[in-house]
C-alpha cells in the first residue's frame, strides 16, 4: 500500500498549487491529479451539488488505488469533506483558509480574506474565524471571476490586475497587513498581488501546511513510500485537455500528458 499513489482533486487547475508543494515535500510519492474543470467553478454551487461532484472525484481516485485523498479545494472541503470522511475509509486531507496564522501574526489587527462564496459561507470558515480571529478585524471579499481567469490562463494580465485591485485596494484602505488566499486558484496571482500591495502585506495561503499535514497523515497510517523508486504523476481533467496541457507546460512548468475524463 505504501507504493500506492496520493490522489488530489480540485474544481479545476487551482489545486496544482497544492500539487507543487506535495511534490516538494514528498518527491518519492506518485500523485494522481484530477481537475474537475468541466464543472468549474464550485463556488456558486449548492452544497448538495458540490458533495455529488466530490463523490465522483473521490470514487475515480479510489478506483486508481489512491491511499490518501487531498481535497485541494477550499469550497469542496467546506461542503463535502465531512461527508467524504463518513462515507469512505481512506484518509482525507482538506483545505481551509489560513486565517489562524494571519490573525496571529497581524500587527495592525486588520486581516483580509479573499475567497469564494462557497468557502466564506461555509461552516468551516465561520468556525475557524470564530476560534482564531475574534481579536482582529476581518475584511471579507468574494473573488468573483478569479477562478475563471486562472482556468483560461489569464493570470498575469491587465484584466486580472484590474479585478484584483478592485478587491484588494479597499482592504488596503482598512490597513490590512495579512491577506489570506482562501482558494487554491488564487496563489497563481501572487506576483500581481505583491505588486498591488506594494510588498507591505503578508500573503498567506495554506499549500505548505497541506503538504505537511499530508506527510503527517501518511506517517501516522504507515503509508509513506520509503522506496527509492520514482513514479510518473498522472493528470486528468473533465474539461479541455489542451487548456490543462498548456497550463501545465507554461504556468506550472511541468511536461506531462493530460488525459480526458468524463465523470
Amino acid at each position: 500500500m505504501s507504493k500506492a499513489p496520493i490522489g488530489v482533486f480540485d474544481s479545476g487547475l487551482g489545486g496544482l498549487t497544492v500539487w507543487k508543494r506535495l511534490k516538494k515535500k514528498l518527491p518519492q510519492e506518485q500523485i494522481i491529479y484530477l481537475a474537475d474543470s468541466g464543472n468549474c467553478p464550485y463556488g456558486p454551487k449548492t452544497d448538495e451539488e458540490i458533495i455529488a461532484l466530490s463523490v465522483k472525484c473521490t470514487e475515480f481516485l479510489l478506483a486508481k488505488g489512491c491511499k490518501v485523498i487531498v481535497v485541494a479545494c477550499n469550497t469542496a472541503t467546506s461542503a463535502a469533506i465531512s461527508y467524504l470522511r463518513d462515507k469512505y475509509s481512506v484518509p482525507f486531507v482538506g483545505m481551509e483558509p489560513a486565517i489562524k496564522p494571519a490573525a496571529h501574526y497581524s500587527k495592525t489587527g486588520s486581516v483580509g480574506i479573499l475567497a469564494t462564496a462557497g468557502t466564506l459561507n461555509g461552516n468551516l470558515y465561520k468556525e475557524t474565524q470564530q476560534r482564531f480571529a475574534n481579536h482582529v478585524q476581518v475584511h471579507l471579499q468574494i473573488g468573483t471571476g478569479l477562478v475563471n481567469l486562472v482556468e483560461k490562463g489569464s493570470i498575469n494580465t491587465p484584466e486580472a490586475e484590474v479585478l484584483l485591485r478592485s478587491y484588494v485596494e479597499p482592504m488596503l484602505k482598512n490597513n490590512i497587513d495579512q491577506l489570506v488566499l482562501g482558494c487554491s486558484h488564487y496563489p497563481f496571482f501572487k506576483p500581481l498581488l505583491k505588486k498591488i500591495t506594494g510588498g507591505g502585506v503578508r500573503i498567506v495561503e495554506p499549500s505548505k501546511a497541506i503538504a505537511q499535514q499530508t506527510f503527517r497523515v501518511l506517517t501516522l497510517n504507515t503509508l509513506l513510500n520509503t522506496t527509492l523508486e520514482r513514479y510518473s504523476d498522472e493528470f486528468y481533467t473533465t474539461g479541455n485537455v489542451n487548456d490543462m496541457q498548456t497550463f501545465l507546460n507554461k504556468v506550472v512548468k511541468v511536461v506531462a500528458e493530460v488525459k480526458i475524463l468524463t465523470l
